[in-house]
């Protein structure tokens, strides 16, 4: 099985700025790439809190940082004020959020994320969760599926799709990766099939966020590390497609906007203030060296702000 490689470490350093004796968040802590490059920065004093709703991602690292400073806690970040609460801390330096799919996840088959290989359609990031993949296929209604097909994957043929779907899992249900990919790519008219993804990608993603419900818990990851880093601190997002890239961005615009009344209100009236000062004006892209090296790496954006 392929070991992930995480993505822009050097920019996540420099935006994060982790210095020693700190307490850091790393919210997907994955295969713990990142977290090995902040202990370098926070030792001898400082430590990692690692959290993953994967339990395997969990299980690797904790051999992997054995007699290390690094706090593991299998959860959804979206609840990290409530893992904060549980672990008695009050405040961090600083928290990373990092919204992909990991190497392993879609190198391993019976997790279902990816198509390469026939497995189940599960694509849970959390076992521990009920609905799959194959419930949303073989469950939801045709029009619902097509909705989220295109507002989740922006797949332009996702009626077509849908349709195709429909009709098979009349005859059987669909329950691998693999014949799902066959059914999605005859539902595309091959002179429209993309040329550099496989055609069932858009699909596929749409399915994964949807099983894991990814979008609705980015705003709330964001708030809930505003809310527990100190002042001065840092908080870095890095996003995989546009759909993650653009939540992150209006939430740092909102918690950066210092008046929240209504536009058209004469005066303010809510007496708010900014929350954070961004720091990227525009998503920071890896170099074209990295992307070359690491091909994965080529869809991420790099996004941050400090606390005020």
């Amino acid at each position: 099985m392929p070991e992930h490689v995480p993505v822009m470490v050097q920019e996540t350093l420099t935006y994060l700025d982790p210095r020693p004796g700190q307490t850091v968040v790393d919210a997907t802590i994955g295969s713990g790439g990142h977290t090995a490059a902040l202990l370098e920065r926070l030792l001898p004093e400082g430590r990692v809190i690692g959290i993953d709703r994967d339990a395997e991602a969990v299980q690797r690292c904790r051999a992997r940082f054995a007699g290390q400073p690094v706090i593991l806690v299998n959860d959804n970040f979206r609840r990290l004020e409530v893992i904060l609460d549980d672990l008695g801390i009050a405040d961090v330096d600083g928290v990373l959020l990092d919204f992909g799919v990991s190497s392993e996840q879609l190198a391993s088959a019976e997790r279902g994320f990816s198509f390469q290989e026939e497995g189940p359609l599960d694509m849970r990031m959390d076992r521990r969760t009920r609905t799959t993949a194959a419930d949303l296929v073989n469950g939801l209604p045709e029009e619902r599926l097509a909705t989220l097909l295109w507002e989740l994957g922006g797949e332009r043929w996702a009626r077509r799709v849908a349709r195709h779907i429909a009709t098979s899992r009349q005859r059987s249900p669909i329950t691998t990766t693999t014949e799902l990919a066959e059914i999605v790519t005859a539902a595309i008219p091959a002179r429209a099939r993309p040329k550099r993804i496989h055609p069932a990608t858009r699909t596929f993603l749409a399915l994964r966020i949807g099983v894991n419900d990814e979008l609705a818990a980015l705003p709330e990851a964001i708030d809930a590390a505003v809310n527990r880093t100190r002042s001065h601190g840092r908080i870095v997002a890095l996003s995989y497609h546009s759909l993650e890239d653009g939540v992150t961005k209006e939430e740092f615009r909102q918690l950066a906007r210092s008046c929240r009344c209504p536009p058209l209100s004469p005066q303010c009236t809510c007496e708010g203030r900014s929350r954070v000062r961004i720091l990227t004006k525009k998503p920071i892209r890896p170099p074209p060296e990295e992307v070359k090296r690491n091909p994965r790496a080529r869809s991420a954006c790099l996004r941050a702000a400090e606390k005020l």
